[in-house]
C-alpha cells in the first residue's frame, strides 16, 4: 500500500517569482503551513542578538501520475541550512533515510514499513494490523493514503495475473529529454560488441555526460540488461571523450525502443537462492583488468546483480571467475542474513553456478599450486562456505551462463536470449 508519493524523481520544478501569485500554488503553500504547524515542527523562542538567524524560502513542485498527469501541487517550505556553520550553529547530522525498513512481527503477524524521507510504502499479511498502523500515524501525522502500490521513488509496478512488472518508462521519456534524443533511433542492443575505449578527442564540457550517465545508473534498478554497459561509460566520469559519449547515447537509443519493459517478479513457492557468476578475462583492452558479475534469483526471480570491473589484474582467467566467485558468495551472505532479519530464513543453502572448471573445482580441492598461491584470501572465503555445506559451486555450460550478459558486451541474438532469462519483459496491465 502506498501512502504517500512526493519525491523528486516523478516532480518537476516551476518558477519560483510567478507561483505564489497563482491560487494553486497559494492553497498549496497555506495547505503546507498548517501540517506545520498540527505537527508542531518548530517552537518559538527569543531572539537573542547572537544567534545567527537562518532564512527560509518556499519551494514549489508539480507531483505526477505515472502517466504524466497532474496529481497534485506541492508547496514546501525549506530553511536555508547553507547560512549554518558547524560547530556554532549545529553539531550532529542527522539521516532521515536510515534506518529505512521498520519490521513488525506478532505471532503469524508480519509487518513491513519502508520509508524514503516522506514516502511510505507498507505491507502486511494482515490486513488488520497494516489498517491499524495507518490509523496510528494518521493521528500524529498528515499523511494521504494513495491505495495499492503503482509508482514510487519513479518506479512503475504494473500487477499482472500473480506477478508484479517493475519499470521505468516516465523516467526513462523524461531521461531521454534531458538528453534532446526524443527523436532518435532505436537500437537492438546497448552496447556495440566492436566498441572501444580509446579514441576521441575530450568533451569540454563533461557536465552533460555526467548527468545523463549518473541518472542512467538509476535505471538499472529494474532494467539489469543495461548495467554492464552503464558500468562501461561510469567509467570515464572524470574525462570522457566524444566516443565515450557515442557510446552514452547508443544506450538512450537502447532504451528509446524498449522503455515499457522491465523486471517481472511473479508470486513463488521455492524460496531458493541461486547465483550465476561469471568473469570476462582481461576484457577491458586500456588496462587488462577483467569485468566480474553475477546474477542471483530468489525462485524464478531475479533479485540481485552486479557488472564491476575488477579492482586488480588477474593472471588468468581461473582467478578473475574465482574473484567473481567471491563477491558472488559475500551477496549471498548478505541476502541470507537480510532474509533472516524479514524473519523469512532460506532454509536450504544456495547454489553458485561457474562456467570455469577450474575454479569450480578450487572450491572443493584445498589443494594450492603456483597459479593460485596468491589468491589465498578469496580461495579461504568461499572454500569455508562449502566445506561447512553452506554453499554449493557446480559447473555450468558457457551457453546456459546467465551473468554473461554482465561481462561483456553480446551479440543481438545472444543479448536478446540472457534479457528474456533475466525476466526483463513487457507485460500488459491484468484486466
Amino acid at each position: 500500500m502506498l501512502l504517500s508519493s512526493l519525491t523528486s524523481s516523478d516532480e518537476e520544478p516551476t518558477s519560483y517569482t510567478s507561483a505564489s501569485k497563482e491560487p494553486k500554488w497559494r492553497e498549496a503553500m497555506s495547505e503546507e503551513f498548517h501540517a506545520l504547524l498540527r505537527n508542531g515542527t518548530w517552537k518559538l523562542v527569543p531572539y537573542h542578538s547572537s544567534m545567527n538567524l537562518v532564512g527560509n524560502k518556499w519551494v514549489y513542485r508539480i507531483k505526477r501520475n505515472s502517466d504524466g498527469s497532474i496529481s497534485r501541487y506541492k508547496a514546501r517550505l525549506v530553511a536555508k541550512g547553507f547560512h549554518q556553520r558547524e560547530g556554532i550553529d549545529y553539531f550532529d547530522i542527522f539521516s532521515a533515510t536510515d534506518p529505512s525498513l521498520f519490521i513488525f512481527k506478532q505471532g503469524g503477524v508480519l509487518l513491513y514499513c519502508l520509508i524514503y524521507v516522506d514516502d511510505i510504502l507498507v505491507t502486511s499479511n494482515s490486513p488488520a494490523y497494516e489498517s491499524k498502523l495507518l490509523t496510528s500515524l494518521a493521528s500524529e501525522f498528515s499523511i494521504k493514503d494513495l491505495g495499492p502500490l503503482h509508482f514510487f521513488l519513479g518506479i512503475e509496478a504494473t500487477p499482472h495475473g500473480n506477478g508484479l512488472l517493475l519499470s521505468q518508462n516516465r523516467y526513462i521519456q523524461d531521461l531521454l529529454t534531458r538528453a534532446g534524443m526524443t527523436d532518435c533511433k532505436p537500437i537492438l542492443t546497448p552496447m556495440s560488441t566492436t566498441s572501444t575505449d580509446s579514441g576521441g578527442a575530450l568533451m569540454t564540457d563533461p557536465t552533460k555526460y555526467r548527468s545523463i550517465v549518473g541518472a542512467l545508473q538509476y535505471v538499472t534498478l529494474t532494467r539489469p540488461d543495461v548495467s554492464f554497459a552503464v558500468n562501461r561509460v561510469c567509467q570515464f566520469m572524470h574525462s570522457p571523450t566524444e566516443d565515450h559519449w557515442t557510446q552514452v547515447k547508443r544506450i538512450l537509443r537502447y532504451l528509446k525502443g524498449t522503455s515499457t519493459l522491465g523486471l517481472f517478479l511473479e508470486k513463488s513457492h521455492n524460496p531458493t537462492l541461486q547465483a550465476f557468476s561469471d568473469a570476462d578475462w582481461a576484457g577491458n583492452s586500456s588496462d587488462r583488468r577483467s569485468t566480474g558479475g553475477f546474477a542471483i534469483f530468489l525462485g524464478p526471480n531475479l533479485l540481485s546483480w552486479t557488472s564491476r570491473k575488477q579492482k586488480t589484474v588477474a593472471r588468468s582467467s581461473t582467478e578473475s571467475e574465482y574473484k567473481a566467485l567471491a563477491d558472488a558468495t559475500a551477496e549471498l551472505i548478505w541476502l541470507e542474513a537480510l532474509f533472516k532479519e524479514l524473519h523469512c530464513p532460506i532454509r536450504s543453502s544456495p547454489i553458485l553456478w561457474c562456467d570455469n572448471l577450474g575454479a569450480t573445482y578450487l572450491t572443493a580441492n584445498p589443494v594450492f599450486h603456483a597459479r593460485t598461491k596468491h589468491i589465498e584470501i578469496d580461495f579461504h572465503f568461499v572454500r569455508e562456505r562449502v566445506a561447512s555445506r553452506n554453499l554449493s559451486v557446480q559447473f555450468i555450460s558457457t551457453a546456459d551462463q546467465l551473468a554473461d550478459i554482465f561481462t561483456k558486451a553480446l551479440p543481438t541474438a545472444r543479448f536478446q536470449f540472457m534479457r528474456d532469462k533475466l525476466k526483463v519483459r513487457q507485460v500488459s496491465p491484468s484486466t
